[in-house]
């Protein structure tokens, strides 16, 4: 459960750059959607995955709800995934 976390959480955080440091201003100054639509979708998957594992892995690790906030806080945060992933889920 802990390698699915924190390949979740890398997989997340990389998307997340994907989407607003490349394929946005493509979309946005190219006029070149279609890579934003793909990495859009997945970034939207991903983020969902993290969620549900996030609150999954606080249940069984019995963590404090301070901690769940930082992990939740964490995926709306650009590069916040790595802090966690670094922080947290080594040492899990």
């Amino acid at each position: 459960m802990l390698k699915l976390f924190r390949a979740t959480a890398i997989l997340e955080g990389i998307s997340y750059l994907l989407l607003f440091g490349l394929t946005m201003p493509l979309k946005y100054w190219a006029e070149i959607g279609e890579p934003n639509k793909v990495v859009g979708y997945a970034h939207g998957i991903l983020f969902i995955a993290y969620i549900i594992i996030a609150f999954v892995f606080w249940l069984l690790k019995k963590w404090s709800i301070k901690r769940l906030f930082i992990l939740i806080i964490a995926s709306l945060l650009p590069f916040a995934t790595f802090y966690v992933e670094k922080k947290y889920l080594r040492i899990a």
